[in-house]
């Protein structure tokens, strides 16, 4: 299998070639402008003092500051994080966002810590890159392991030494300067642009059956906002396995009972319940992978019976597995647009905190609607007019914009 920066840079490459992109040119665009590796040490709960490698990769800035979450994982490595500011670049490139891209992470596991150590943790690793993270320069968010909570606690130590500005860092509790809506909004993304797919494909949603791969933050969301624009939603999964109705769950249903679960579904009784690993091979019109990265491989792209794929989560189809779906012509809506909901919003949230004023949950809506609206039919065009794929289609747009953006500062002399 490949690293993660080496399948984005396989997307970018198949992209550039399309560009006729120069050799010269690649390695600017691809090459990160600032990669970090702290050490982030904390007291846990028993008195000792733990030690952790913090990462921060800032890609690139050329249209504007950057813009990537911070997650808290056992699997972060640089590497991972490298590739993942490389695909924050291009998905806000994707949505027209003013943003360059940036992600940082701290290889742990959370669940192994308590809040205050979770907390410690977070403060020390401010304490190490307070310098390098601003309003004006990269602007943090939560993902995977973190949430508003974390966001918080950052935002509350970066103010420590530079002074009142919640614009530092989004995705923050609403009664701390966060945007109504923000929770839901990767989530939301993906339930907006899988309408606007099937009006492409000429599919209605009730005939649609789908089956949406994790049941976290995004999986959930993603679910609600599709159950309630009819399409039957007939498997999802979560760690304790996959949960399927042929006739279509009650996600309503589902969706309190996670919540009053400690958001696990573990339990849960008003459906079949199949190994977690079913879920990718069930016969469906649309899957959703809205878990992890690199779920979908060579090793089981064959039996994947979806006759369209949309990516929820950040790199969910490995290159291998990319190539087998394509020689199956199934659709795949790319992880760089379709997960772009909740960078849109962090953009509107951070828009907000600059203005010193706030947005309803409905202007925020139309405006997410709007902007993934406009990108995924810029995306599609493109697609059809190149005679390529969706995801090189989306690939090429963004670099070509901050190419773009890049020969007018100069950059590329």
């Amino acid at each position: 299998m490949m690293r993660p920066s080496e399948s984005t840079n396989l997307y970018f490459n198949q992209a550039a070639d399309q560009l006729k992109m120069p050799e010269w040119m690649r390695k600017l665009l691809i090459t990160p402008k600032r990669e970090v590796t702290v050490q982030v040490a904390f007291e846990r709960d028993n008195g000792n003092v733990e030690t952790v490698l913090g990462y921060r990769v800032q890609h690139d800035n050329s249209r504007g500051p950057m813009k990537g979450g911070l997650r808290y994982h056992p699997s972060v490595d640089l590497d991972e994080v490298r590739a993942l500011a490389s695909l924050m670049t291009w998905k806000t490139a994707v949505v027209e966002l003013p943003y360059g891209g940036a992600k940082g992470g701290i290889a742990i596991d959370p669940k192994t810590l308590s809040t205050k150590e979770i907390e410690r943790m977070t403060r020390s690793f401010v304490d190490e890159i307070h310098e390098i993270v601003g309003p004006d320069t990269d602007i943090p968010a939560p993902d995977m392991g973190t949430n508003f909570q974390v966001m918080s606690w950052f935002r509350n130590q970066w103010e420590k030494y530079h002074g009142f500005n919640p614009a530092v860092i989004t995705g923050k509790p609403v009664e701390e300067y966060g945007a109504k809506g923000r929770e839901e909004a990767t989530g939301r993304g993906v339930g907006i642009l899988a309408v606007k797919f099937l009006k492409r494909i000429n599919v209605r949603p009730d005939q649609c059956r789908t089956a949406i791969q994790g049941f976290g933050n995004v999986g959930s969301h993603a679910s609600k906002f599709l159950f309630e624009s009819a399409f039957p939603v007939v498997a999802v999964s979560d760690i304790s396995g996959t949960f399927y109705n042929p006739k279509g769950l009650n996600i309503p249903e589902m969706f309190s009972y996670s919540l009053k679960n400690g958001n696990r579904l573990e339990g849960y009784t008003g459906a079949e319940k199949l190994p977690g690993e079913a879920l990718l091979e069930l016969d469906v019109d649309l899957l959703i992978p809205a878990a992890l990265g690199d779920v979908v491989t060579k090793e089981n792209a064959g039996k994947v019976r979806a006759k369209s794929i949309i990516e929820a989560a950040n790199g969910p189809v490995d290159p291998e597995a990319d190539a087998i779906l394509a020689s199956k012509r199934i659709t795949i809506l790319p992880d760089i647009l379709a997960n772009a909901g909740g960078v849109t919003v962090s953009y509107f949230e951070w828009v907000q905190n600059r203005q010193h004023y706030r947005w309803t949950l409905d202007r925020v809506r139309q405006e997410l609607d709007r902007t993934l609206s406009d990108a995924f039919e810029n995306v599609w065009q493109h697609s059809a007019t190149n005679d390529v794929s969706l995801r090189t289609a989306a690939f090429m747009l963004a670099i070509a914009r901050v190419q773009r953006a890049t020969e007018l500062a100069g950059g590329a002399v």
